[in-house]
């Protein structure tokens, strides 16, 4: 028999606590994001589709970036037990110098375009969390202002080579007066991607507004208030260079761009120099038998080449052969705090993401960039004790096992 009472109302009331309302608006939809997939879903509904999909597609069928995610979810973590987990340490050091996590943000063009914060929002974002931030030679913030923002946290610069050599040039010369600490000079962009998502908008840059555009943009009125009040929308550290927004973009990619250009930058910048864009073992090992100081395995973010290689499956041979000798970073498809993880058990020592970043500034600008981190970092600080590591030293390939869905079949 089960013995029943009249219920009492203070034993009901300890056992309930009512959660007080969150009345800020964009708190309280931040606060609803726990994963950056919930981050994605409130940028769509936020942002018009244009804009949207500019930051959300990949070249052609997004073949690359769907693998590069995939990747990530075919890993198998190999948790050790009985380990005294009470604190986490996610402090590393890149590039010679201590980053709070193994992560900083990557370089991405018309930022502002997305949310009318932009750079400045990743920028102090990365100051706060205390890891790197990297602005694009096709940013929306110059130079200047991005250093402004973030006067006492590490600056990188991301280089195209221009078709005019002396606009790269002076860029490299601004970034290294600003105090930017590292160049991420870029090599998979000789020509642009067909980004298909686009062109099906009938999106171009600067926006330009037709019926379609406006129906799906009319209920999104805080986008065009933030876009029509704000100064203009343009690539800012290159409004002195000349030319329209579009002519810019066809300058920044350069099919002759060649291993003579990085002599050349490497003789102007004075501090460390990284490779973006390395997606075969061979150019790896080249280009550390060059000196550079870091490589990041990445192929764009999947937005230039389909059916690239995916960075997280080349990462392990790159580590194997040229590890002990270059730092290694790896971008594309990195969508939570276990992806980083997982990255950094494999050998990389620092991850960047692009796409995550963005989801945050469209769900809430500033405040939108610091929720994708601290997603990230909670997301990480978990995966380490439920792994049985305490500091990031201590994550080894052990810990990870690649499961394989995609086998090379032989070409002979």
């Amino acid at each position: 028999m089960v013995q029943r009472q009249f219920p009492n109302p203070r034993e009901v009331f300890d056992l309930l606590k009512f959660r007080r309302p969150v009345l800020n608006s964009k708190r309280r939809r931040l606060e609803s994001a726990l994963t950056i997939a919930d981050l994605r879903r409130i940028a769509a509904r936020r942002t018009p589709r244009a804009a949207f999909d500019y930051t959300d597609g990949a070249a052609e069928g997004e073949i690359s970036l769907a693998r590069a995610r995939q990747a990530f979810e075919d890993v198998e973590f190999n948790p050790r037990v009985l380990r005294t987990m009470q604190d986490v340490d996610t402090t590393s050091i890149i590039l010679g110098a201590p980053s709070r996590l193994p992560l900083a943000i990557a370089p991405t063009g018309f930022t502002r375009l997305m949310q009318t914060e932009g750079e400045i929002a990743g920028a102090g974002a990365a100051a706060a969390a205390g890891i790197p931030f990297t602005l694009s030679t096709l940013g929306t913030t110059s130079i200047e202002d991005v250093q402004a923002a973030n006067p006492n946290g590490r600056n990188w610069f991301q280089l195209y080579v221009m078709r005019d050599r002396e606009i790269s040039y002076e860029l490299t010369r601004r970034a290294a007066a600003a105090g930017f600490d590292t160049l991420h000079f870029t090599v998979d962009t000789p020509v642009g991607g067909a980004r298909l998502r686009d062109k099906r908008n009938g999106f171009s840059i600067p926006p330009q507004i037709t019926l379609g555009t406006m129906l799906n943009a009319l209920v999104r009125p805080w986008w065009w208030w933030d876009f029509l009040t704000t100064p203009k929308l343009e690539f800012a550290s290159l409004t002195t260079t000349g030319g329209t927004v579009g002519e810019l973009i066809d300058a920044a990619m350069d099919p002759t761009i060649s291993y003579a250009d990085l002599d050349i930058i490497r003789d102007l910048w004075p501090g460390k120099i990284v490779v973006k864009g390395v997606q075969s073992v061979d150019d790896a090992k080249h280009l550390t038998s060059l000196g550079v100081d870091g490589l990041v395995l990445s192929n764009h973010g999947g937005r230039q080449l389909d059916r690239a290689p995916v960075p997280f499956h080349l990462l392990p041979e790159v580590v194997r052969e040229v590890g002990g000798d270059v730092e290694i970073g790896i971008d594309t498809g990195i969508m939570s705090g276990a992806d980083i993880v997982a990255a950094v058990a494999l050998g990389a020592n620092f991850t960047m993401i692009g796409r995550a970043y963005l989801y945050g500034l469209m769900a809430g600008g500033r405040e939108g960039v610091d929720r994708t981190i601290e997603i990230l970092e909670d997301e990480m600080t978990r995966t380490m004790k439920l792994l049985g590591a305490s500091t990031i030293s201590e994550l080894e390939p052990g810990h990870v096992t690649q499961l394989q869905r995609l086998m090379a079949r032989p070409t002979r």
